[in-house]
């Protein structure tokens, strides 16, 4: 299940990132939760939905500052891969 999952290491990542005193960090961390949130909502358009692309930027920016959040990402990429996104 998939989707499960995707809200789980939204959790991990939430947790991992918790001391982080940087908005501009947490702001992009809010939106993907909102589009990773949306594409798993059958009720939702998802056809503009950019939780893929936000994902990557976010592991590109996290590689070096934050070394767990960037793996943590890297598996909600593959996740969405997986389910088609």
């Amino acid at each position: 299940m998939p989707e499960k999952r995707l809200k789980e290491l939204l959790g991990e990542l939430r947790e991992e990132l918790k001391g982080v005193d940087d908005d501009d960090v947490m702001e992009s961390l809010k939106q993907l939760e909102v589009n990773i949130e949306d594409l798993v909502d059958p009720e939702t358009d998802s056809s503009e939905n950019s939780a893929m692309d936000d994902a990557i930027a976010l592991e590109a920016r996290f590689a070096a500052k934050f070394p767990v959040a960037e793996q943590i990402l890297r598996e909600v990429v593959n996740t969405l891969n997986r389910i088609g996104i």
